[in-house]
């Protein structure tokens, strides 16, 4: 398990201009695979439309008590980005002046910002009713100015996403480290206790898989019973629904691709998966991305690519919906992650 983060072991592929290079040359400049722009075309898709904005994904900051393997965000320890409580105020003005309804917080571990608590008040008042946080469960047992988070989440009916890999603690703990799966049954365990993921509970809980190598997901319906038969049986666990996302070709996943010299036949599998049917629904059409330090971006995928909306609005300082709304989504090759097989979106399968 890596410890610390590519930025802060000087890889390449920390760089943003590293990445799409690779995703931009090679297997795509030869013509052996066509880039995602002349496959779209094919059935013409191109270019791809943003749609009514509903959801503000808002990544708060990249420090994370984790440094998982596949990560695209490159979250650790080490990362110090953090969004401020100024940016943060903007983001509110935002809120208040968008037709957005889901307010969707993600880091790193954004339960890390020293002001999550008070943005998810503050958010509340301006009329946010539906709040997603993406949790990696393990902050909730990583300290105990964290132990409270369930009874915070439980006030503010937030909505809990979290990270599991699988129910087995050796597939869990090879992805995001040792010790990861046990600190999780717990903190899932402490959510049910609260009234979490239960059968009639309007308190949702749902758990992400995320494959552990270089191959896509399996069918998300069937992997659901598995995962809600195991952790029921094992730790008398229950949750919602389970996602299933494909890893990106991002950051670290894409490190590990090359490293295990599986990226040419991972594009090839994303490639040949590809399915028309799931551009229809990404999640770039009704989502806007926005970064620790306020800048637009039409998927988290695109902010830790550096590639930021096509709009003369491009910072929350300068938010104009209307500017957004009908702009073109910028793409590139990791963009056929999101429209393989069923699809991928933070919300799970799409087609």
């Amino acid at each position: 398990m890596a410890t610390k983060s590519l930025k802060k072991l000087g890889n390449d592929l920390a760089q943003s201009n590293k990445q799409i290079e690779i995703l931009s040359n090679g297997i795509f400049k030869t013509g052996e695979l066509p880039t995602f722009k002349d496959k779209i075309s094919e059935t013409s898709q191109f270019p791809i439309k943003a749609k009514k904005l509903e959801i503000l994904q808002i990544n708060v900051g990249y420090m994370c008590n984790q440094v998982c393997d596949h990560c695209h965000v490159d979250a650790g320890p080490d990362r110090k980005e953090i969004m401020t409580r100024d940016t943060m105020r903007q983001c509110l003005e935002v809120i208040k002046n968008s037709g957005a309804h889901t307010l969707d917080l993600t880091g790193g571990a954004p339960e890390m910002n020293p002001d999550f608590r008070w943005f998810v008040e503050e958010a509340a008042k301006v009329g946010i009713k539906d709040f997603i946080v993406r949790s990696n469960l393990t902050i909730i047992r990583a300290n105990k100015k964290y132990y409270d988070l369930p009874d915070f989440f439980k006030k503010h009916n937030v909505h809990v996403v979290s990270s599991m890999p699988h129910w087995t603690r050796g597939k869990t703990d090879k992805q995001r480290g040792d010790g990861v799966f046990d600190k999780s049954i717990k903190a899932l365990q402490e959510l049910n206790a609260v009234g979490y993921g239960m059968p009639d509970s309007d308190l949702r809980l749902d758990l992400v898989y995320n494959p552990s190598g270089a191959f896509l997901p399996g069918d998300q319906e069937a992997m659901e019973k598995d995962f809600k038969k195991a952790l029921m049986e094992d730790f008398g666990i229950e949750f919602h629904n389970l996602f299933a996302i494909t890893n990106l070709p991002i950051a670290r996943f894409l490190d590990y691709l090359i490293a295990s010299e599986n990226y040419e036949d991972y594009m090839y599998s994303l490639v040949e998966a590809y399915n028309p049917s799931a551009v229809e629904n990404v999640m770039c059409t009704n989502t806007l991305s926005i970064s620790w330090d306020g800048y637009l971006f039409d998927c988290d995928f695109n902010q830790m690519l550096e590639l930021p909306v096509n709009s003369k609005s491009r910072h929350v300082s300068d938010f104009n919906e209307e500017l957004l709304e009908g702009r073109n989504i910028v793409i590139s090759q990791h963009c056929y992650g999101c429209t393989a097989g069923a699809g991928s979106s933070c919300q799970g399968i799409v087609a």
